[in-house]
């Protein structure tokens, strides 16, 4: 009965420990590094909210409109080294934008639009606030944790 109750110590030692290893933190970003992400993620917010204005235009007039992704591709680099977690819903994201864009142009019988572009258009413009609040949650937090890594090894990203 000992020998069962000091395994169970020990194996209970070891899980905390494992746990404890895993929660810390992979590294911060220095000051210089983190001034320059916080730049990025405001030029890009800034930018989905100049699109998601857009999109609210699109909603009362009917009429088609381009979307802003100069931004996203100047600090495409930066985000994909500094925020890989966040980078490829966001890539995915501005990788849709011509589809919603010629959503917005199709029309049919007297300037109606079909259900089906409709839905396109609102589920990029869904997908673009999501995408602006991981995008601001991305620079509040300094780093990851090797927890936050094994996930993302073990999801494939």
């Amino acid at each position: 009965m000992r020998v069962l109750v000091a395994a169970l110590g020990l194996a209970s030692g070891a899980l905390a420990g494992i746990v404890a290893y895993l929660r810390l933190p992979v590294g911060r970003r220095d000051p210089a590094a983190q001034a320059e992400l916080a730049c990025a993620v405001r030029d890009v917010d800034r930018e989905l909210a100049a699109d998601l204005e857009v999109l609210a235009m699109f909603d009362q007039t009917k009429q088609a409109f381009v979307l802003e992704n100069g931004q996203f591709l100047a600090h495409r680099a930066l985000l994909e080294r500094e925020v890989p977690e966040v980078y490829g819903m966001i890539a995915g994201l501005y990788e849709r934008m011509p589809a919603a864009e010629s959503a917005m142009e199709r029309r049919g019988p007297a300037g109606s639009i079909r259900d089906a572009d409709r839905e396109l258009v609102q589920e990029w413009e869904g997908d673009a606030r999501e995408a602006q609040r991981l995008l601001r949650a991305s620079v509040t937090s300094a780093s990851t944790t090797r927890w936050d890594r094994l996930i993302q090894r073990m999801r494939g990203r």
